[in-house]
């Protein structure tokens, strides 16, 4: 027993010392753009503290999740007063472009053309802003601190006026307006800790919808005006490990609003109850071997006080959830969707990486007027496998071109392809 307790003393005071080296110094190699002195205060190792190599490890994943970084590692040099740590640093390329195109609903082209700094003034500040042409013009500016007060709190604001062609499906058959919102958005942005993250804020927005067309549908309105508030909270637990193109770990994300309708158009007021918007996604990634990577998204949506309502919030769309089904084919009061693919390094030679990808896209939708028993009896599913290919450079900020292609499966199925900029997911 005397043995036993000696051996655990030992190894007590082994891991002790091995704590307990002082940190003398905090340096850092390769910073070009990036404020040293917004690093030091992010990391949680200081300088006069008992050296603790978990949270240096820690504070290397936190830092690979910055958008200017885009990887980083340490080196210690121990003497006998303590450790000297440096960190070595390989900033990403923070200013993005961001082309897309599509198909407007009307049969058109359609493109969206943006410019994102994501490493604004050296401590990752976001600026930027889009002009969209999907049939009619739009446009929208964003920022965004998240460390402005300190490493736990910041704030972001932006603003949107966004004119599209959308179709509304009724029970007396479908109807294209011309939708316009304009929207300005401030928020709080909370780090509570290492894997912990919230946002709150709240949305003014101010939307009209009319009627595109000569014939008009009999009992649906020809013209609709709101001005809402959308108060709205999010939360996000990130567990990620990050290497470049691959990812390892979960990450989930709920997002809650509280859509009030502050006045309406009387002409429509039976669409525009207040409810409540409720969505949570969750992602799981696996790195497979040396160049596989497994990436799945389970995405469950609800929407409570406005069942009946047409202008249902969640969208059945290529970029936002099934790849190859088209642009806003559907709405839905509630949303069950899975995707789940397979991304595999091809090529990989300096910054530039070539990735296949094979993926299934699946999910459920309840129309309105409908129960939740429609997400399971299979009427609103929809099923998409695909093929794609990623181009990437890993010393871009998300400089990943996607190109994707789903092939529906099922009586009415439609195939697609898709192009974005990051991965799907």
């Amino acid at each position: 027993m005397k043995k036993i307790i000696a051996s655990l003393l030992v190894l007590l005071s082994l891991q002790v010392a091995a704590q307990e080296g002082k940190v003398l110094k905090i340096e850092f190699e390769g910073l070009k753009k990036t404020k040293e002195a917004f690093l030091s205060r992010l990391i949680k190792t200081k300088e006069n503290e008992p050296y603790d190599k978990d949270k240096v490890n820690l504070d290397i994943e936190r830092l690979k999740r910055l958008p200017g970084i885009a990887n980083a590692s340490f080196k210690e040099n121990t003497d006998s007063d303590g450790v000297t740590l440096t960190y070595t640093i390989e900033e990403n390329f923070t200013i993005i472009p961001g082309p897309r195109i599509s198909t407007a609903s009307d049969g058109s082209f359609a493109y969206r053309l943006s410019l994102f700094e994501f490493n604004f003034l050296g401590n990752n500040q976001l600026i930027g802003g889009f002009y969209e042409k999907n049939v009619f013009n739009s446009y929208g500016a964003f920022w965004e601190h998240p460390f402005l007060f300190s490493d736990k709190i910041g704030l972001g604001f932006n603003y949107q006026d966004i004119t599209r062609e959308e179709p509304i499906f009724f029970e007396e058959g479908e109807k294209d307006y011309r939708f316009n919102s304009k929207m300005l958005e401030g928020k709080l942005l909370f780090s509570f800790d290492f894997n912990n993250e919230a946002e709150l804020g709240a949305v003014w927005v101010k939307e009209n919808y009319r009627f595109e067309g000569d014939d008009p549908i009999l009992g649906t309105p020809a013209n609709l005006d709101a001005d809402k508030w959308f108060y709205r909270t999010a939360y996000r637990y990130v567990d990620i490990d990050i290497d470049y193109q691959y990812f390892d770990g979960v990450q989930s994300e709920f997002i809650g609003q509280y859509i009030h309708f502050q006045n309406g158009d009387t002409a429509g007021e039976e669409f525009l109850n207040d409810f409540l918007s409720l969505r949570n996604d969750v992602i799981y990634y696996k790195k497979l071997g040396a160049k596989g990577n497994w990436a799945n998204r389970l995405r469950l949506a609800a929407a409570l006080g406005n069942e009946d309502s047409p202008f249902a919030p969640f969208t059945l769309d290529n970029q936002l959830n099934i790849r190859g089904v088209g642009n806003v084919v559907d709405r839905g009061t509630a949303a069950i969707v899975l995707n789940t693919e397979y991304r595999h390094t091809l090529y990989e030679k300096g910054w530039f990486v070539i990735q296949s990808n094979t993926f299934i896209d699946a999910g459920s939708w309840r129309n309105p007027g409908e129960g939740f028993s429609q997400l399971f009896n299979g009427s609103s599913t929809r099923l998409y496998p695909g093929l794609g290919i990623r181009f990437i450079h890993k010393r871009i900020f998300n400089a990943v071109f996607r190109l994707d292609y789903g092939f529906g499966v099922g009586n009415n199925a439609t195939n697609g392809l898709v192009f974005g900029i990051g991965q799907y997911f």
